[in-house]
């Protein structure tokens, strides 16, 4: 016998996790045999979720013959004020024996990934489901045919955007560098040398800021395929979020469980970069890495397997992909979190006098790179050439075009709490832990809080005397300011200072 309860709304929002919460008393977890993480497929008229069950004691907010769903779930089930639902166990899912004899070191093919990425997207696997097939998927336990495999099943779960005939360009940097934004100004100087750029972008996995992030405090970003279509068509180019688009859905599901595990996955990391690039139509890409001691990709030799991958994937999925490897030493520019780090995207393309010259540089060696790709491009002039559209003001006039089409241009906030972090001693400034530094500005409140981070204050070769401000702490609220001091003051080696004399 089917059992039914009134569904309300908890207003609890669990990001894209689906959760029901119901009363310990409730007769429907009693005669199901309902306990506390329990998987329960829900059914409401012609559509059903299935979702993760949060029980609530005696005495609290949730009457015994309700159940309440979170934010995600009641968007999911399309639930209204009034409705009743049918509570029951789901069927296991498909796809659990193959995340089981992926953790214990078996191969997958196309099939197998296919199984796993359509149970993601119909809720079917737990959080527990899907960390235990991320981490079975950690480090180098993914070999190059199936990372084909994973990257094609992402993409064919979602839509895709075709263009046509035309040449599509689109760049990722694979990350681990603070600070490094390069995105809007390359998508602004690619716009305005007239290719198509349509950029999809994600939100911070483990940095202070994802380009999303830092775009979203300009201009809005949560745009759908229609609209992401309006404002290329327009104007050339666009920078939106991914998680917005149906663009290989199921990445933003293994993101979500990724970020707190905190670690990544190389065969995971390309399937996700080049399934979304494949599905918003890019026929040529540029990916950028970074390179340093504590960067993403720590060594020369990380980065040539990374890029074979890369390669070879791409390859398979019909790309045209190019491999920009930079300098990962040290962060880039002088922001990390989003307002902070568009403040200085802002300074670049108004060409403003203090604007951050290595961010600059480093926009214009990744724009004159990809125009570079382009078809028909004469061989190494592309740097000249979006040198000059940046310097003409084209690139700028671009970027606000796009802000425009996509809802309007809106100027970056300023924290309301700051504070100086200053030399404990003379000497120059030898190196800057970017995972460290990051960790602070995180502390801070990015990329949460959008206006939260550091404001880096003095570069690698810099003279630095006692007591000079190093850097400054961003924070909304003055507990997070003084949580991010209270680690900053507790490190060593997050800058590290020469005592030699100058």
């Amino acid at each position: 016998m089917t059992e039914t309860l009134a569904l309300v709304s908890s207003r609890i929002d669990t990001y894209r996790q689906l959760v029901v919460y119901m009363h310990e008393d409730c007769h429907v977890c009693r005669s199901e045999g309902f306990a506390a993480q329990t998987r329960i497929r829900i059914d409401l008229k012609d559509r059903w979720i299935i979702a993760t069950l949060n029980v609530v004691g005696r005495g609290a907010w949730l009457a015994v013959d309700q159940a309440a769903l979170s934010v995600s779930a009641w968007a999911a089930l399309g639930a209204e004020i009034g409705d009743e639902a049918a509570f029951s166990h789901p069927e296991p899912p498909a796809s659990a024996s193959m995340i089981r004899a992926k953790a214990y070191g078996e191969r997958l093919d196309r099939a197998g990934f296919a199984t796993i990425v359509h149970d993601t997207l119909d809720s079917r696997l737990s959080d527990l489901d899907l960390a235990a097939f991320v981490t079975a998927c950690a480090g180098d336990r993914l070999n190059e045919a199936e990372t084909v495999a994973l990257t094609r099943a992402m993409k064919e779960a979602g839509q895709t955007l075709d263009w046509g005939q035309h040449t599509v360009l689109d760049k990722h940097c694979v990350g681990g560098l603070p600070g490094n934004r390069t995105t809007p100004i390359v998508v602004a100087i690619v716009a305005a040398a007239g290719h198509l750029i349509p950029k999809t972008s994600s939100r911070a996995i483990t940095s202070p800021a994802g380009t999303a992030d830092t775009m979203e405090v300009m201009a809005p970003v949560a745009l759908d395929a229609a609209a992401l279509r309006r404002v290329v068509e327009a104007e050339g180019g666009c920078l939106v979020w991914g998680g917005g688009l149906a663009l290989s859905p199921a990445d933003d599901h293994f993101i979500r469980v990724e970020r707190p595990l905190d670690f990544d996955s190389t065969g995971q990391l390309v399937a996700s970069v080049l399934s979304k690039k494949a599905a918003a139509g890019a026929t040529h890409v540029l990916i950028d890495m970074p390179v340093g001691p504590t960067a993403k990709v720590r060594s020369a030799g990380a980065a040539e397997a990374l890029g074979i991958r890369l390669s070879s994937v791409g390859k398979a999925l019909g790309l045209n992909l190019a491999l920009h490897i930079s300098d990962g030493v040290a962060p880039v520019g002088r922001g990390m979190g989003p307002a902070l780090e568009a403040h200085d995207v802002l300074a670049v393309l108004r060409r403003a006098p203090d604007a951050p010259g290595d961010l600059r540089a480093r926009a214009l060696d990744l724009a004159g790179h990809l125009l570079d790709l382009a078809p028909h491009a004469v061989a190494g002039r592309g740097r000249d050439r979006a040198q000059a559209l940046l310097d003409s003001g084209a690139a700028e006039a671009k970027f606000m075009a796009i802000c425009a089409a996509q809802g309007g241009f809106r100027k970056p906030g300023t924290a309301a709490q700051q504070i100086e972090i200053r030399a404990p001693h003379a000497g120059q400034l030898t190196a800057i832990d970017n995972r460290r530094i990051a960790r602070i500005a995180k502390l801070a409140g990015a990329p949460r809080q959008k206006s939260a981070g550091i404001r880096l204050l003095v570069r690698i070769g810099d003279w630095v005397d006692k007591g000079q401000p190093l850097y400054e702490l961003h924070a909304e609220t003055p507990g997070e300011l003084a949580y991010a001091l209270a680690y900053a003051e507790s490190q060593t080696g997050v800058l590290t200072l020469s005592e030699a004399v100058s």
